[in-house]
C-alpha cells in the first residue's frame, strides 16, 4: 500500500485521478456524517460544479457510516457512478463498488486500498490534518475554493480543536471571528448527533449560506431543525454526564442509553480525567440491538487495543480510526464478548 507522504505528493495523486474524468461522467462522493465529512464534501461538491462537470453527487451514509455495508453500497449503487470519492470514512482493500474508479481521501489509519485505485492518506503527515482540510487544498487543482475557506474550517475546528496548528483555521478565525465559526460547527454537528438521523440538513445549511455569520443567524428552516437537534442533544449530554466510570485493567467503561450520538462526546470528556487508562464510552440506545462505543486515550494506543482483542467473526466492526480515538459497532452477543475480553467478566451487556 503506497500512502502519500504529503500535500504536494497528494495534489499529484489528486490530479492524476481527476484527469481521468470527463466533464460528462457522473461523479459521486461518499462522505461522513459528522461535521469534517460534511464539509469536506460539501466543498469537494462545489468545487466539481465550479470545475465544470456536469453530473455531481454526495452520498452520507447511514448511521453505522461505514462505507461497506450492504446498505450503504446499495444506496451508493442507485447514484450509478463512473467516478467515485469515498471521504472521511476510512480505507480498506476491498471495493466498495466493485469496477467503479475511486478515489480515497483520508485521515484515518489505512486498511489497504483495492488494487488499481487511489488513496490519498495524511495519517503519516505531522501534525495530521482531517479530512475537509485536505479536500479543500485539493481541490484547488480544478476550481477556485478560497471562498469556502470557512466551511473546510468548521471540519478542522470539529475534529482537531480550536488550537489546531493549521494556517487555514487561523485565518478563517481572523476573516469571519472564532465565535461565529465555533457556533456553526455546534449546529453542523447537531445533524448526525441527535436521536432523528438527517445529516443532509447540515449540508443544506452550508450551500446555502455565504459564510458562518450567517449560518447561525439564519430563520431557514434546516438551521431551526439543528438548533432544535442541539438542545436535544445538549439534555441527552447533561444526563450522561453523570454517569459513573467501572474499571476493569485498562478500561474505564461508561455506560450510556441515550437515542442521541453523546458517545463520543463524553468519551472526549473523560479521557484528561482519566489519562493511564483507555475511556470507552458504550451507548445501547443509539441503534437497535447494538451497542455502539468511542474509545479515547490521551496516552495509551487506542486502535493497538482494540485491535488486540480477539472474538469471533460477525456482524459489526472495531478498531478504525486514530491512535487514540477509536470506537466500534457491535450487535449484543460480540459487544459481550468484547467486555470478556477487556475484563468484565462479570458484566451482563
Amino acid at each position: 500500500m503506497s500512502l502519500t507522504p504529503d500535500l504536494p505528493t497528494a495534489h499529484q495523486a489528486f490530479q492524476a485521478f481527476t484527469d481521468r474524468i470527463p466533464p460528462t461522467a457522473s461523479v459521486v462522493a461518499l462522505h461522513d456524517s459528522d461535521a469534517d465529512g460534511v464539509t469536506a464534501g460539501v466543498v469537494w461538491q462545489r468545487a466539481f460544479e465550479r470545475a465544470g462537470y456536469q453530473q455531481v453527487r454526495r452520498v452520507i451514509p447511514d448511521r453505522e457510516r461505514n462505507a461497506w455495508t450492504k446498505a450503504n453500497r446499495e444506496q451508493l449503487a442507485e447514484t450509478k457512478p463512473d467516478f467515485l470519492f469515498v471521504m472521511d470514512l476510512g480505507s480498506q482493500a476491498e471495493p466498495v463498488l466493485e469496477g467503479i474508479p475511486t478515489c480515497f481521501i483520508d485521515h484515518h489509519h489505512p486498511k489497504g486500498v483495492p488494487a488499481g485505485d487511489t488513496l490519498i492518506s495524511a495519517y503519516t503527515w505531522e501534525p495530521i490534518p482531517n479530512t475537509s482540510w485536505m479536500v479543500w487544498h485539493l481541490c484547488h487543482a480544478i476550481a477556485d475554493v478560497s471562498d469556502f475557506d470557512w466551511i473546510a474550517a468548521i471540519g478542522t475546528l470539529s475534529d482537531l480543536g480550536d488550537r489546531a496548528p493549521f494556517d487555514l483555521l487561523t485565518q478563517a478565525k481572523r476573516k469571519y471571528t472564532a465565535k461565529y465559526l465555533k457556533e456553526a460547527t455546534a449546529l453542523i454537528n447537531a445533524s448526525r448527533r441527535a436521536a432523528e438521523y438527517h445529516p443532509e440538513l447540515a449540508a443544506i445549511a452550508l450551500l446555502t449560506h455565504p459564510d458562518p455569520k450567517s449560518l447561525v443567524n439564519s430563520t431557514r428552516p434546516e438551521v431551526e431543525q439543528l438548533r432544535q437537534d442541539r438542545e436535544t442533544v445538549k439534555r441527552e449530554l447533561e444526563a450522561a454526564r453523570k454517569v459513573a466510570p467501572i474499571f476493569a485493567g485498562k478500561v474505564a467503561l461508561l455506560r450510556l442509553n441515550s437515542p442521541c450520538q453523546i458517545h463520543p462526546l463524553i468519551a472526549q470528556s473523560w479521557r484528561s480525567r482519566l489519562p493511564n487508562y483507555v475511556v470507552i464510552a458504550a451507548n445501547e440506545g443509539y441503534l437497535p440491538n447494538r451497542i455502539n462505543f468511542s474509545a479515547r486515550s490521551n496516552s495509551l494506543n487506542v486502535l493497538e487495543f482494540l485491535r488486540a482483542q480477539s472474538i469471533d467473526a460477525g456482524e459489526g466492526n472495531y478498531g478504525n480510526g486514530h491512535d487514540q480515538a477509536s470506537g466500534g459497532s457491535l450487535p449484543r452477543d460480540r459487544w459481550q464478548q468484547l467486555l470478556t475480553q477487556m475484563g468484565f467478566s462479570k458484566l451482563n451487556s
